[in-house]
């Protein structure tokens, strides 16, 4: 005989549940129905729940964020006034320097005005390159791309003036 048929011995018959689950019955539609209902509705209430909390830390991130922002902005304002002080004391030193060294007092304040000068090119330059990052372009690019808010170019032939009719 071969191991397969020894290992049934009545045929493949479904054995019975041991003693201990044999009270215990599956429960019926409505009480399965009532379960999943209340299943759904603690479903609910969690993603509430975390959709609450998720407010109430955006709401204190950007509170904390308000406040940073004002902090930054008064102690920017400070380091900008020393700094500006200190780069006159500089400058009254360089062209002191410069007189002993026998400059004229003219060509002492030309260079150091050449310097200040150039270091305010360099700022306005360097500025006006990181002001064209915060522009957002490729997300405008991809938000045209889908159709949203996208602006009105002269190329348009419905770009008027006047306020833009919407059809259904």
């Amino acid at each position: 005989m071969s191991d397969q048929a020894q290992s049934t011995p009545d045929s493949g018959a479904a054995t019975p549940p041991p003693d201990g689950d044999a009270g215990q019955r599956a429960p019926g539609l409505d009480e399965s129905i009532r379960e999943v209902g209340q299943a759904g509705r603690a479903t609910v209430d969690s993603a509430r729940h975390t959709l609450r909390s998720l407010r109430r830390l955006a709401s204190f991130e950007f509170a904390l964020a308000r406040s940073a922002f004002g902090r930054a902005l008064a102690w920017s304002g400070v380091a900008i006034v020393f700094g500006a002080s200190a780069w006159l004391l500089l400058a009254g030193t360089l062209i002191a320097l410069m007189q002993r060294w026998g400059l004229s007092w003219f060509h002492s304040l030309l260079i150091t005005s050449l310097i200040s000068l150039a270091v305010t090119g360099y700022a306005i330059w360097r500025v006006s390159f990181f002001f064209h990052h915060t522009g957002m372009h490729a997300t405008r690019r991809q938000l045209s791309r889908l159709g949203l808010f996208d602006e009105p170019s002269d190329e348009d032939p419905d770009a008027h003036v006047g306020a833009p009719e919407r059809t259904p």
